[in-house]
């Protein structure tokens, strides 16, 4: 029953070979063409490779074991890492991107080479597709037939949200970057170009903010998905040994759950068959539930 078979590691491998790569691309053809649109392309894909090395930094630093002065674990530590790189998209994607559309529409300089830039984009335009292929399979492993919105809100894999957003941002700005340039060349106003830049910075601060919001959620400490935590709620109430949950906390710790619950227990003959009746009934939850890591039940007739 477990949620998250998701493969993230794969998702952020996969967004960093191309990114890099696009980089490259981009870097060599905003340098050629003078674009504005296209540099800000650039300093966006370079950005992301920062971030997607920052994401596998957290998903190493979340598999550290617990000690006495982190009892939980640094499950958590992956949304330190993955609101990092939202306050980066912001900052050095977003405001670098409107920085130099407004410089552009003060100094406007001729393209050169627009034809290389294009070309440059829709090379971008297919690595980047390729990987948002990748990080939506992995992503309609995770969220079976929710709507991505609703994945988007529920979801507690804040480093496949991250990957996420930051693909579909590239996407579309690698689409606007190209309707800039293809408007430009066929106008020759350099107008376009700028106003593609800004709204490049745009879109990637309005993605940055979403994510924010959404790892700030985390941060936090939220619970299990709804969903999830629903299906747990089921299946404690029908287990044999359990007449009544009285109440259930859970807590995500980064891949991992914590679950607290208080119930009403079958009446046992003794403390040895109420201890046993527990152990049986938390066996079987991590069974069935594998993400979760840590159980305190506690039995009692009220809450």
């Amino acid at each position: 029953m477990s949620s998250g078979q998701a493969n993230s590691i794969k998702a952020i491998v996969l967004a960093l070979g191309a990114n890099f790569v696009i980089f490259v691309a981009k870097l060599i053809a905003a340098s050629i063409t003078g674009s504005g649109a296209m540099m800000a392309e650039a300093v966006h894909s370079l950005a992301d490779c920062g971030n997607q090395g920052l994401l596998l930094l957290g998903i190493r630093q979340a598999k550290r074991p617990p000690s006495e002065e982190y009892p939980l674990g640094w499950g958590r530590a992956l949304y330190f890492w993955s609101f990092l790189v939202a306050i980066l998209l912001f900052s050095v994607g977003g405001m670098f991107s409107i920085y130099e559309g407004v410089h552009k529409l003060t100094h406007p300089e001729p393209l050169k080479w627009p034809w290389l830039a294009l070309g440059v984009l829709l090379f971008g335009i297919l690595a980047e597709g390729v990987s948002m292929r990748g990080c939506l399979q992995e992503v309609n492993k995770a969220r079976d037939n929710q709507s991505l919105w609703t994945w988007f809100r529920e979801t507690r894999s804040s480093e496949l949200l991250v990957i996420f957003g930051e693909d579909l941002a590239a996407l579309v700005g690698l689409c606007l970057a190209a309707l800039a340039i293809g408007a430009t060349m066929l106008t020759g106003n350099l107008m376009f170009d700028a106003a593609g830049t800004i709204a490049i910075g745009v879109l990637l601060i309005v993605v940055a903010v979403l994510v924010a919001i959404e790892v700030k959620a985390l941060l936090i400490g939220q619970g299990m998905e709804p969903r999830r935590r629903n299906a747990l709620m089921t299946f404690l109430e029908q287990r044999p040994e359990v007449a009544d949950v009285l109440n259930l906390i859970t807590l995500q710790m980064g891949p991992d759950v914590m679950v607290a619950v208080k119930a009403r227990m079958q009446p046992t003959a003794g403390d040895q068959q109420l201890i046993e009746a527990i152990n049986a009934v938390e066996a079987a939850m991590k069974a069935e539930f594998t993400d979760v890591r840590w159980s305190f039940f506690e039995p009692d007739f009220a809450d």
